[in-house]
This record gives C-alpha cells, structure tokens and sequence, in this order.
C-alpha cells in the first residue's frame, strides 16, 4: 500500500475523483488491437498440469506471442509448492505475494489477466486492487459446486467467496451463454463471452491405415477421458448399461475405488498428447457426464476426431451440442445419458468434424484480447516511472551525519 501511495502521489480529494474518472474513461476508449502490448497472466493452474484451464492459457499466451504481444505468466512452477490433497499432480503455491510483487514490479505489464482463485491469483488480485490497476479475471471451474462435492461445505458459501474474488474485475470472461446466466443469476458482473478452441491438426479422425487401439474389445466403444475424481461424476458413466464397452482415460483419486465397483468398464490410466488424440480418434462414443466443468475442452477435442459427445443437460454440452448435429444430449443432469449415448452413435462423423474446425485457438485469443483492460498512457507510464524511482530510494543506503 505505500508503494502504491507514493508511486500514485497523494491528490487531493476532488483531483483524485477526476483523475479515477479519466482512468476509467481511458480504460473503455476504443484501443488499436493491433499494438503489442505487455500482458501478464497470474495463474495457479500452468504446466505440468494436464488439465482443460492449463491447455487453453497455454495455447493462448503462444497465440498471443504469434500476434506479438509479450507474455509472462506467474506461475506455480516459479514457487515453493505442496501438493493438494488428494490430487499429488496439483501444486499449490506458497508464500508468494512478495515475490509476485517483484514479478509484478519487473515486468511492468499494460494489461494484467488473473485466471484462477488460488494463492497466486489471490496475490495478483490484492496487488492489483492495493495499486489501483485494472485487471480481468476469467471463470474456468464452477469452484463452489466442485467444493461442495468434495466436502460438507453449503454451495452458498463458495458463491460468496467467488463473488468477492471477482467483484473487482473489470470484465469477468466466461466459455458458454449457460454458464454467463447461471453467473448473473447468482449475482456476478461485468460478464464477458470468452469462447475456447481446438488444434483440428493433432485431434483428427482416425485414417484407414492407422491401428484400431481399441482391437479386442466389444463394439461399439464408450470413451470418457479426463480426471477420475468424484467431482468429474464419472461414477454416473461407468454405471450405464451400455452396449459394448466402456473405457475410461485418466488418473485420479477414485481411480482405484471406481475400477473395482465397475470391473466391466476399462480403466487405462492417463493418456497424452499424439497417444491420446488416437483414442479419442478409435471411439465410437465420447462420453461427457461432468455436471461442475464451464465448458468442456475435451468435448471438442472428440468432435474434432469425428466422435459424437453425448453429455448432462449441464454448462458445456448444454451449449456446444444442440443444434450442432455432433451428439445428443440427456433431458436433465440426472437421467437420460445412457439414452443420449445410443443417440450419438447415429450421427455422421464427418459432420462432427466440421463443427469442431469452427473453434480456432486465434480466434479464442483474439476474443481474450478484446476482453483485456490495458493501463492507458500516460497513467501507465506514470505509475511504473514513480515506482522505479521509489524502490531506487528505498535500496540507497542512508548516509550518516
């Protein structure tokens, strides 16, 4: 906070409301989209997390990169970390406000995007609100619904956390119409679409001359792929009766619990990369049962192997499938799945391919650029000027008389 006092001056009152006024004004004037700008991107969730969030900042910030903007990411990786319970792959960062503080300091960032609610986006928020710079934050996990899954814990609660966390925000970005009004509903603002996108190229449908992976097992097959934990409700998949075989891609905590209640479904362990688009491209089915997802990355990903999704009437395949002629969807979030299932497999592979190459990773970059609110100058230059000179006065040693 004393930073941020002597690097914004102390104005008097009425100049300090004009000032805030023509800030704000700059913020929401039209901007050439085409300048590079400096963004920086506080996430908990980064590399060598496998997980739908980790894909889609990633494959952002290197289509930013392309468009030429310089991007630094905070990250768990630059920290101390412990791994949450029970997920070891899950890195949770500590004691780090002062140092992102520094990170901050360093790279001296036009537009700043907090994408997660954890220990580094709690950071990056605090920074941001204490130094008076505007900054985005996106919607990736429905955090109180995942919470309340996992512990006693009443979803209003989570809502409240959520709701203050965001409060801030310039623009909150989110993937789907459905999970927007669910927001609104809840009380949430300054909503803005943020759609995602797929690489058409390393998801593909399978060629002729490439092997059935699935050889040996029971047509037609049923594919989930994702987390094995209680909140992804895989449970609700492995307990239809289905036709053929029903195979699980994944690891997580119910793995071990789930695998032996359901010994008829195949439970391979995780898959990656090229390795796992080939199981997505040898379905027959993608299977989505996740009530607590905001869209759903891996439902594109099946569509772009040519494989139908069927899906929960839940945010994600509530908003990606009708209409699209690229799977079914169940009635509720409770029944109907393994009906949507049979369904799906009458649709036309090559017309779920086709959906699937309208989703972009340019085009989803593009949409979060827009969404950002970049520090105007002078404001901006201003403010790191007066924050360089004070850190320059604070390091000086003090002379003695």
């Amino acid at each position: 906070a004393f930073l941020q006092s002597e690097a914004l001056g102390q104005p008097e009152r009425p100049r300090a409301a004009r000032s805030d006024r023509r800030l704000r004004e700059a913020i929401t004037a039209p901007r050439d989209a085409q300048r590079p700008m400096r963004i920086l991107v506080a996430t908990d969730a980064w590399e060598p997390q496998v997980n739908g969030v980790v894909r889609t900042l990633t494959r952002v910030v290197q289509e930013l990169q392309a468009m030429g903007h310089t991007v630094e990411v905070i990250h768990p990786g630059q920290f101390k970390t412990f791994p949450l319970p029970p997920y070891a792959e899950i890195k949770v960062a500590i004691g780090v406000y002062e140092p992102v503080q520094e990170l901050f300091k360093a790279f001296e960032p036009e537009a700043i995007h907090i994408a997660t609610e954890g220990p580094i986006g709690l950071a990056a928020r605090r920074i941001c609100v204490e130094w008076k710079l505007p900054f985005t934050t996106s919607y990736h996990t429905r955090f109180p619904e995942y919470v309340s899954a996992r512990l006693p814990l009443p979803l209003a609660a989570g809502y409240a956390y959520m709701k203050w966390f965001h409060k801030p925000s310039g623009r909150l970005m989110v993937a789907t119409p459905t999970m927007r009004d669910e927001l609104i509903r809840h009380g949430f603002r300054n909503i803005s679409a943020w759609s995602r996108g797929v690489d058409t190229e390393q998801f593909r449908p399978k060629r002729p001359d490439e092997p059935d992976l699935f050889e040996g097992l029971a047509r037609p097959i049923f594919l989930n792929v994702g987390r094995v934990a209680v909140e992804k409700n895989i449970e609700a998949f492995a307990s239809l009766k289905l036709p053929g075989t029903k195979v699980v891609i994944g690891d997580g905590p119910a793995r071990e619990e789930l695998a032996e209640k359901y010994p008829e479904t195949k439970f391979l362990g995780a898959k990656f990369g090229d390795e796992l688009a080939r199981y997505f491209a040898c379905a027959d089915v993608f299977c989505f049962p996740s009530l607590t997802d905001t869209f759903g990355l891996v439902i594109l990903e099946a569509m772009a192997a040519g494989v139908p999704v069927a899906g929960f009437n839940a945010p994600g395949p509530a908003d990606i499938i009708p209409g699209s002629n690229a799977g079914a969807l169940a009635p509720d979030q409770e029944t109907g799945l393994a009906e949507a299932c049979l369904e799906a497999l009458k649709c036309d592979r090559a017309v779920v391919r086709a959906f699937a190459e309208k989703f972009s990773w340019r085009a989803c970059a593009e949409e979060f650029l827009k969404n950002l609110e970049p520090y105007p100058d002078p404001e901006k230059t201003r403010f790191w000027r007066r924050l360089r000179r004070l850190a320059r006065l604070r390091r000086k040693p003090k002379t003695v008389a």
